[in-house]
């Protein structure tokens, strides 16, 4: 199976995850807000499977990250049942959903931005690559931070269920904090593994 009809499989998947995660669910708007990523990312995908075809490593952890943020939007990231699970066999004192949603925030933006730099930048396999495959998830991760900051002021009393901090002062900061964790482990697991795939497809600057 080659990455074009993965990308057909994926954004079908999407679609049925979307139209099912608006049938009742815990608040609209934290609905649309979470699940936004994936309505931009979906047509982009698409528009892209031809110019610019992603490895099927990629592919499919943004589409794992795709369901996480569908199910955090319908269920609120505090009230994700999985989450309750989690959080009853580990003893742990808070739904630690959105933490998996941080965490898949730092691992898949690092192995699209060290794609993107392998194929599009002289660089090639190596500490300065993995640093700044480091450095770019980081950035968007305090992006999102500044969003969900903005979305507060602007939502009010609203803005709860979207930030979903549930008590813990040092939210943001565990955020960003996943997100890097992530980040590292998604380049040390997966960065073999996209780098043959990569030189399987033709790409430029592959190992």
């Amino acid at each position: 199976m080659d990455s074009r009809r993965d990308e057909i499989i994926i954004l079908f998947g999407w679609a049925v995850a979307l139209v099912l995660s608006a049938v009742g669910p815990k608040d609209n708007l934290t609905l649309f807000m979470e699940v936004l990523p994936v309505l931009i990312a979906g047509p982009l995908l698409f528009f892209t499977r031809v110019s610019f075809p992603l490895s099927r490593v990629l592919l499919w952890a943004a589409f794992v990250h795709g369901l996480i943020l569908i199910m955090g939007g319908h269920y609120t990231y505090a009230e994700v049942p999985f989450g309750f699970y989690l959080q009853d066999v580990f003893d742990f004192a808070r739904n630690p959903y959105d933490r998996i949603g941080h965490l898949a925030q730092g691992l898949i933006p690092a192995l699209l931005t060290r794609e993107i730099l392998l194929r599009k930048s002289p660089l090639r396999p190596g500490k300065l690559l993995f640093f700044l495959s480091l450095c770019v998830p980081l950035a968007f991760s305090a992006f999102y931070e500044m969003i969900e900051w903005w979305a507060a002021l602007a939502m009010g009393q609203d803005s709860e269920a979207f930030l979903g901090t549930q008590g813990d002062p040092f939210d943001t900061q565990a955020d960003m904090f996943m997100a890097l964790i992530g980040a590292t482990l998604g380049q040390l697991v997966f960065a073999g593994w996209q780098d043959r795939q990569l030189a399987r497809m033709g790409a430029t600057g592959t190992a």
